[in-house]
């Protein structure tokens, strides 16, 4: 007896289209296709991202191409005014000013930060379980603590008449200590937002740092040192380059975090004295909700946004120049 073969093969299920596939005993229920499934986890967080920054974002840009003021604000009118807010910025010698002092703001405090948490990390990895432990807690306590909240203290600590660095240096013996005020110059007073920072940042570097040196192997160290290499070999022969892509990309976030840093700055001093310690994101909001120029101020944001993309090509440039260095090797 012959049996037809289209007529034994089964029929194909209706409810699997074309790059799916059924589920064992799911009775021919539909997946999607493996490539797809990392996208649809990923797209409910996109799509809330979109929401809650997609509309803000489109609505500062359309602001900057506009007359917006208290005039107005009150009578609800728009008015469009092309790209006179960029020119107005652009020829404003205080935005370069404002400019030049958020980059050396930020090169400042990514290279102490790096630095120290760098060093930080390394002793995280040589410390014995208790003292890693103490350590590890304390840079927790330091991370997690809320920015008013540290910026409040560090405000106390500096004050003029009760603060513990005047104290300090009275006790060290050094003249003209008396109700020092440290927020005279704006020097002084992005030094002391430079500690508030590197303070508040190094714990996110140092333990992800030891969380990458912990997948080191101890042979690797061990073969180092019976070939006579010092503990700074060590680390420019086998850390460094191990732990590159951690380099890099924490980096690259440190220079957008300082970068856009605000609240630091603006609840120590208000950008003073004199605009001395203001940079490029609190002149956007002096600009715009100080000083009621909306337009402004959303031209100054957009510009720092130009900016920051322009640095993160420079980071896509590097990211994609070692992924081919790896396919090569």
């Amino acid at each position: 007896m012959t049996v037809d073969i289209e007529e034994a093969s089964p029929a194909p299920s209706r409810g699997t289209p074309r790059g799916g596939r059924a589920a064992p005993g799911s009775g021919g229920r539909w997946r999607p296709p493996g490539g797809w499934v990392p996208y649809l986890l990923v797209a409910p967080a996109v799509l809330a991202m979109l929401a809650v920054l997609g509309y803000a974002l489109v609505r500062n840009l359309v602001i900057s191409f506009q007359a917006f003021g208290r005039r107005q604000l009150i009578s609800r009118t728009t008015e469009w005014t092309g790209l006179d807010n960029y020119r107005t910025v652009l020829e404003n010698d205080r935005f370069w000013d404002s400019l030049f002092r958020t980059v050396a703001f930020m090169a400042v405090n990514v290279v102490l930060i790096m630095l120290i948490g760098t060093l930080i990390g390394l002793l995280l990895n040589q410390l014995g379980r208790r003292m890693r432990l103490l350590l590890a807690i304390s840079l927790v306590a330091a991370w997690a603590m809320p920015v008013i909240a540290s910026t409040t203290v560090f405000r106390w600590l500096f004050d003029t008449q009760f603060g513990v660095a005047n104290w300090a240096m009275r006790g060290l013996g050094f003249e003209g200590y008396e109700q020092h005020n440290w927020f005279a110059s704006g020097t002084s007073t992005l030094a002391i937002v430079t500690a508030l920072i590197v303070w508040a940042s190094v714990p996110f570097v140092a333990l992800n740092l030891y969380a990458g040196l912990t997948t080191i192997s101890g042979e690797i160290y061990e073969a180092a040192r019976m070939d006579g290499a010092s503990g700074w070999r060590v680390f420019w022969s086998i850390v460094a380059p191990i732990m590159r892509p951690f380099f890099l990309i924490t980096t690259f976030l440190e220079i957008i975090w300082v970068f856009k840093a605000f609240v630091q700055i603006y609840a120590l001093n208000g950008g003073g004295p004199d605009r001395g310690s203001e940079t490029l994101p609190v002149m956007a909001y002096i600009e715009g909700m100080g000083q009621n120029q909306y337009g402004t101020g959303a031209a100054i944001s957009v510009l720092t946004l130009l900016i920051l993309l322009v640095a993160m090509s420079f980071y896509f440039r590097l990211i994609l120049r070692q992924e081919k260095e790896n396919e090569a090797v």
